[in-house]
């Protein structure tokens, strides 16, 4: 079975207590504090080689990891060591790379809105491709590196139509959307390239068509679609672009009524739709995220308060929520928990996992069977790698948890604890509201 199909990493294992990576759940708990997320380096390695070598009959394919998905230097530093390229949408993200030594030309730069300044830096730091999201992108572009004396590689993001299946807020490949040029007015910006904008080398086309996708179908057409485009693009205007991005967006196993396609399937899926055609092999990228480092990490909490509504239902509340983990109040994510020191349990309720933020709707998850839990509890929320970290805030100025990364039963820090200090940092009180003595 592929990792993504799982809801559980690698090396989780069930004993008296939760164990992941050779590491004690409960433990780590003590030893760091919660709420915390915990990375499997085994399953996040094990899952970059699935992809690897799914794919491996293709001789020119680039895996470049969806940075947004989790981004820290430690996180890159492995996804680097595997081979991976770096999918990229701001200066902190391209920052981040580059910081931890990455191969910059291994790197693309995309985003419907780059500002000045960020397309400076990824000029300077000579990232490999350009994704031009629309027009005045294009202009832009062109003119920072007109002044540069430099002529950047770049592929054109666009929007196939392509409607799949999932939450509308993680679409991006319909025709209504806020990314990417329309096939329509792929021409004019093609013209706009060749005559205006010399400081501009088109080498292909950028297309994703959204998140949490389960439909190989969407992958299918998305390829075939590209193709043709590239072809009719190469055949009026005499150009040889040889480069498609096919985005990432493969689904992983959040609940058991999950069914996502393997990654197996993915490759066969797009490979079977590279052989229609009698053409040469153009280079692909796939910018697999959640699908790579989603079903390595797990966040902990500690339980706290516990309600019973009169007739109604029980509320179980953590020391986290809604800003270490937006995803289930921001378009109804589901995700599936155990306790970590009751695995054997056998008394079980229903319950529902409240988070300790000032919002009814910071609910982690509703209706879960669950071992009877008291105060001091520690609940193991499975499927926490991808957009928890990186969606997190200080909402009701709490800090953001630490984050540590397991293996071989050895834990590291990768991402320290905020403080209140780290809270008021960047604060500041202007002379004329100071208090004087």
């Amino acid at each position: 079975m592929s990792i993504n199909q799982s809801i559980k990493p690698y090396t989780l294992e069930e004993k008296e207590h939760l164990f992941l990576g050779g590491c004690d759940l409960v433990d780590l708990a003590k030893k760091y504090g919660t709420p915390l997320y915990v990375i499997d380096e085994a399953t996040l390695r094990g899952i970059c080689r699935e992809y690897k070598k799914a794919f491996k009959d293709y001789k020119n394919i680039h895996m470049m990891y969806a940075s947004k998905a989790l981004c820290t230097s430690a996180i890159t530093r492995i996804l680097d060591e595997e081979g991976f390229g770096f999918d990229t949408v701001s200066a902190g993200e391209i920052y981040t790379v580059y910081k931890s030594g990455v191969d910059m030309s291994h790197v693309l730069f995309n985003g419907n809105n780059k500002s000045t300044s960020e397309i400076n830096l990824a000029i300077d730091f000579k990232v490999g491709r350009f994704s031009v999201d629309n027009f005045y992108e294009a202009e832009l572009l062109n003119k920072i590196a007109s002044e540069k004396g430099v002529r950047v590689d770049i592929l054109l993001r666009v929007t196939p139509g392509i409607e799949c299946h999932t939450h509308d807020y993680i679409q991006t490949g319909q025709i209504d959307s806020k990314f990417g040029f329309d096939l329509s007015q792929v021409d004019d910006i093609v013209t706009l390239i060749k005559d205006n904008y010399k400081n501009l080398n088109l080498k292909g086309l950028h297309a994703h068509i959204g998140s949490q996708i389960f439909e190989l179908k969407s992958y299918y057409d998305e390829v075939d679609i590209l193709v043709k485009e590239i072809a009719r693009i190469n055949g009026k205007f005499g150009l040889n672009l040889d480069e498609m991005n096919i985005g990432g967006g493969l689904g992983v196993k959040y609940t058991d009524n999950d069914a996502p396609p393997s990654v197996n399937e993915l490759a066969k899926a797009v490979t079977d739709a590279m052989e229609k055609y009698a053409v040469e092999i153009p280079t692909i990228y796939i910018e697999p995220g959640r699908s790579i480092v989603s079903t390595a990490g797990v966040t902990l909490y500690t339980v706290g308060s516990s309600k019973q509504v009169p007739n109604g239902r029980k509320y179980v509340a953590v020391d986290g929520g809604m800003a270490d983990n937006p995803r289930p109040s921001m378009y109804q994510a589901e995700y599936f928990a155990e306790v970590a020191n009751k695995v054997k349990s056998k008394d079980k309720e229903s319950v529902t996992i409240a988070g300790r933020y000032c919002e009814s709707g910071d609910i982690l998850i509703e209706n879960v069977e669950l071992p009877i839990m008291k105060a001091g509890d520690v609940l193991c929320v499975y499927n926490t790698g991808a957009y928890n970290y990186s969606m997190a805030s200080n909402y009701n100025r709490v800090e953001k948890p630490a984050m540590v990364l397991v293996n071989n039963s050895h834990s590291d820090i990768i991402v320290y604890r905020e403080t209140l200090d780290n809270l008021i940092s960047h604060d500041n009180i202007p002379d004329r509201l100071r208090k004087y003595d």
